[in-house]
């Protein structure tokens, strides 16, 4: 978004120094969510082998994403409940817990249906974590709202990236190593949180089991819902489709491959999604971030059986992810005029669709189409989605801009003062 002259310091002016120097809460957050994150991708080296191991078929094993998608949307929607009877430190403690249960559970199974059911239930504190930490962070961060976002993102994507590598090293000795892991770097991010982030009150507004279904009728969230969901169909098709595309690689090699795609998530996450932002709008530069991953997607489906096209596809993939999440994110929470953990959970709500169907969907297809099925599927999906975000875009645009009313200070300012939160 182009800055504007106004009243106060425009954001880019105060960027350079309060981006890093934050309270000791906010890191110790950040760092939760890094290992929060990192369950997203934990999984992806060992897909194989645990489908070895547990005799299981790829789209029984992919049923580890959905389960955990799932649960983690439907619990999306009692997160500002909870977060809001209990406060936000006590919500994010009781997410962390329950990841670390649930992970070193689903380490110590013997049958891919109970590591499935962990998982979910692993989804379970993931959802209490991930929607109040965003919340949290923007709250607590010294800095704009945009500043916020993207430290947030920034954890997202370390760990996002760091999570296939340490499943690969983890995994290579045994395919459970990965699923302790978290547990023993979860139990250190929970000490963290508890010592260093103050106590929360609970919030002077109670919200409801309805408040998120209502924010999703504020037509602009509405919109970015849906290509939310497109978006993850093709997103969680990657990550489940990738490892099976590439049969001759070993643990580590898919570790390394998406350690790769993970750190050009992150590096755009944090530069390259503010950059393009400012110099085209946060519309038109979604709209071509998602037209480039469906061609990605589509390119991989022509080349899928040349290991290079597959695995260059899947790296590039991580530069145009970046820039999506980052955008869509803050476009979120400027978008509706609610609470933010309720836009939060609204919108998390239905784009978790998108992550569960999206795996299984894509392993049942190349499991009776190819090896090509699954990445047709989802480039198809984030296609449909651009043609979505194109029909919305001034819908989209107006709320970004806080509809009619002038904005005296810069857009990134406006949002945060439409949230209650002034830069």
């Amino acid at each position: 978004m182009t800055a504007t002259a106004g009243t106060h310091t425009p954001t880019h002016a105060a960027e350079g120094g309060s981006f890093l120097r934050q309270p000791r809460a906010v890191w110790a957050v950040a760092f939760a969510c890094v290992i929060a994150f990192m369950g997203i991708g934990l999984v992806d080296p060992i897909l194989k082998e645990i489908a070895a191991k547990l005799e299981a078929t790829p789209s029984q094993v992919s049923l580890l994403f959905t389960s955990y998608m799932a649960v983690m949307g439907v619990a999306m929607l009692v997160t500002g409940v909870v977060s809001s009877r209990i406060g936000a430190k006590r919500t994010l403690l009781t997410g962390l817990a329950l990841i670390i249960v649930f992970a070193g559970l689903a380490g110590m199974s013997g049958s891919v249906g109970a590591v499935i059911g962990f998982r979910a239930g692993w989804g379970l504190g993931n959802a209490l974590f991930i929607a109040t930490a965003l919340s949290t962070i923007v709250s607590s961060s010294k800095g704009s709202l945009a500043q916020a976002i993207i430290l947030f993102e920034a954890a997202l994507g370390l760990g996002i990236a760091s999570g296939p590598l340490i499943g690969g090293l983890l995994g290579e000795h045994s395919w459970r190593g990965p699923f302790f892991g978290v547990s023993v770097l979860m139990t250190i991010a929970l000490v963290a949180t508890a010592v260093f982030l103050p106590a929360t009150p609970p919030a002077p507004r109670r919200t409801t089991l309805a408040d998120p279904f209502k924010a999703l009728a504020h037509p602009a969230l509405a919109v970015i819902a849906a290509v939310a969901v497109c978006y993850n169909l093709g997103f969680f098709s990657l990550l489940a489709a990738g490892p099976f595309a590439l049969p001759e690689a070993g643990i580590m090699q898919i570790g390394w491959i998406f350690f790769g795609w993970g750190v050009l998530l992150a590096i755009a996450s944090v530069a390259f999604a503010p950059w393009v932002q400012r110099r085209i709008g946060t519309v038109p530069a979604l709209i071509g971030a998602l037209a480039l991953f469906a061609l990605d997607l589509l390119m991989m489906a022509v080349g899928a059986d040349t290991a290079v096209v597959v695995i260059v596809g899947i790296v590039v993939a991580g530069a145009f992810l970046g820039v999506i999440n980052t955008l869509v994110t803050e476009a979120v929470m400027g978008a509706a005029p609610v609470e933010r953990p309720v836009a939060s959970a609204a919108y998390s709500f239905v784009r978790f669709t998108g992550g569960a169907v999206g795996p299984y969907v894509a392993l049942k297809l190349a499991e009776h189409q190819g090896s090509a099925a699954p990445f047709w599927f989802g480039g198809i999906a984030v296609a449909v989605g651009v043609a979505v975000l194109l029909a919305g875009a001034r819908t989209v645009g107006t709320a970004l801009r806080g509809g009619s009313a002038p904005a005296p200070h810069s857009a990134e300012e406006a949002q945060a003062e439409a949230l209650g939160d002034l830069a």
